[in-house]
């Protein structure tokens, strides 16, 4: 039988160097090394998206791979496409990593600089276990399987200029289309998503922070069921208990959210920390709430500056909402554009907070009249972002209606949208 190998090896001697003895093993197909973690990702989503029988047997993973650590890359191709037999490829071959390379999911290790029988060993080792995983895993409804759903952040540039009202509105209108969608509250210390939907709860993100492997089960006991159909997966009561939600324990969050629900959304808050850093880098959205003033404009461009600093995102990479727009404002999109760098939205949300007073004060954000032009911003938001379900007919029309009020594109020029 022929065993399918993925290399993702960032180094190019290495890479040539693995790719040679791949070359060299009997009934092995080796692939084109990928160069990073998020290419590696990509390409077994891709191939999962096809069909599992298109997943590679085996992927070695190389020690010095970026930017998400070796560890925990592992660990999220473990839990996302567990019929994938990984393989660590490492200088430190001691049991303390070797324990931890198997606590992540991995089976096997394998000792630079690589020989022929001890790689041959262990990739043999590996495609038997994925091959037995393939034979038995529809036998059980407790694993995640498939590429995954589509996660986006929402970040303010500041506290007080809207990315939970953003945050729960994009979550609405991509469970309204009919996605599965969770909506977690990342801001850890001053999250109020449970306020704005009226949620009295027990559990929180908290719960999962300790554990290490967190299956489907695990995971549906931590969230709340609201409603509207969306899971929420709340901030803790006490703010000092986020303090236990690792950039680790974030990153397996993340993971195992991305493989349950077709759209995942986290308010990150305005504060940054090592949990919601990690949600933001995972990311396939980063979205940066601002308002058009001058403070919340010099905050959106130290956000960007930071996460480049830190190498959690580039500026390119993000899109920059501007909330409270107004057409007579000093400070417009463009300008905002110019001065940080990123992606602008092409819906700008209007300033009315009128409209949403008393579903704010309620804390029935979810009953916001259809006829809000907030919400419809918003919702307009989610449609550009890609985060709903077009009905068949839509497109012509750009725009589609339910009992929760429109979801669309954006709207031809002269339409009432509340945009630039």
């Amino acid at each position: 039988m022929t065993t399918r190998i993925l290399p993702a090896v960032g180094d190019a001697d290495a890479a040539r160097s693995v790719t040679t003895l791949l070359s060299q093993l009997p009934d092995a197909e080796p692939a084109a090394p990928v160069g990073d973690s998020t290419q590696l990702i990509d390409t077994l989503a891709r191939l999962a998206g096809e069909s599992l029988d298109e997943l590679p047997e085996v992927v070695l993973v190389h020690e010095r791979i970026g930017p998400v650590p070796a560890l925990e890359l592992i660990r999220e191709v473990a839990l996302r496409f567990p019929a994938v037999g990984v393989v660590l490829i490492t200088a430190d071959a001691s049991p303390g990593l070797f324990s931890a390379a198997m606590d992540s999911g991995a089976r096997g290790l394998a000792a630079l600089p690589l020989s022929y029988e001890e790689l041959a060993n262990r990739v043999q080792a590996a495609s038997q276990w994925s091959v037995g995983v393939r034979r038995h895993l529809g036998a059980g409804g407790d694993v995640f399987t498939g590429p995954g759903g589509t996660v986006v952040t929402v970040t303010g540039s500041k506290g007080g200029v809207g990315a939970t009202v953003t945050a729960v509105q994009l979550a609405l209108a991509a469970r309204a289309s009919g996605n599965t969608v969770a909506l977690v509250d990342m801001d850890l210390q001053a999250g109020d998503v449970a306020s704005y939907l009226d949620v009295q709860f027990r559990r929180s993100i908290v719960d999962l922070a300790a554990i290490s492997d967190i299956s489907p089960r695990v995971l549906s006991d931590a969230v709340f069921s609201h409603t509207t159909g969306v899971a929420l997966l709340l901030a803790p009561g006490e703010g000092e208990r986020g303090e236990e939600v690792t950039d680790r324990a974030a990153r397996q969050i993340v993971s195992a959210l991305r493989s349950r629900y077709e759209v995942v959304v986290i308010d990150c808050g305005s504060q940054m920390h090592g949990a919601n850093a990690a949600a933001i880098e995972m990311a396939d959205i980063a979205l940066l709430v601002t308002t058009p003033d001058v403070v919340a404009v010099r905050g959106a461009k130290r956000v960007v500056r930071m996460w480049d600093r830190l190498q959690i995102r580039k500026a390119e990479e993000t899109v920059t909402l501007v909330n409270r727009y107004t057409r007579n404002t000093e400070i417009q999109p463009p300008l905002i554009q110019k001065i940080t760098g990123t992606r602008m939205a092409g819906i700008a949300v209007p300033a009315n907070f009128k409209e949403l007073q008393g579903a704010v004060d309620a804390g029935r954000m979810h009953e916001l009249e259809a006829k809000s032009v907030v919400k419809q911003a918003l919702w307009g938001l989610a449609g550009e972002l890609g985060l709903v379900k077009i009905p068949e007919g839509a497109e012509k029309s750009g725009k589609f209606r339910n009992d929760r009020g429109s979801i669309g594109g954006r709207r031809k020029r002269g339409e009432r949208e509340g945009a630039r």
